[in-house]
């Protein structure tokens, strides 16, 4: 495996895994109307325009995650951690979210997740992020906010 950046004419497919990889997420949740589910490549898009897009390939050249993040001020934000549910639990997520840090070292570090996303909470925390705010979305569902 190795990270690497991408490009615009990567886009499309990193929206394909979102999607795919998401779906527990909107189990998790019983909700399949959540952002990164309906979201459309001409709003990646603009994403990409603002931050970078990183990207995680196997040894055939084929993507199995991604992240993004943009700066603002002193702190670069993190967004949409995902990895291909056939390679889960292999440490994808943790290289990309190194590869990050390793370019944004000098900055604040922020994200957020769901407070019933355990395994995201759980590889956050062994990362070195901690929890500094909660934000209610509905009765039974808070967004945790975490930094580092």
């Amino acid at each position: 495996m190795k990270i690497i950046k991408a490009g615009k004419a990567d886009l499309e497919n990193i929206l394909s895994l979102q999607y795919l990889a998401y779906q527990s997420e909107a189990k998790l949740l019983n909700n399949y109307e959540i952002q990164p589910l309906t979201q459309t490549l001409e709003e990646v898009l603009m994403e990409f325009e603002k931050g970078t897009f990183y990207q995680a390939v196997n040894e055939n050249n084929e993507l199995i995650g991604s992240v993004r993040s943009f700066v603002d001020n002193d702190t670069v934000y993190i967004g949409k951690l995902i990895v291909h549910p056939d390679y889960q639990g292999n440490g994808i997520g943790t290289a990309l979210l190194k590869e990050i840090e390793k370019d944004n070292s000098d900055l604040r570090q922020e994200l957020f997740t769901s407070d019933q996303s355990l395994r995201n909470l759980r590889l956050y925390k062994r990362l070195g992020f901690v929890q500094f705010k909660t934000k209610p979305l509905s009765e039974d569902l808070n967004l945790v906010f975490m930094e580092k």
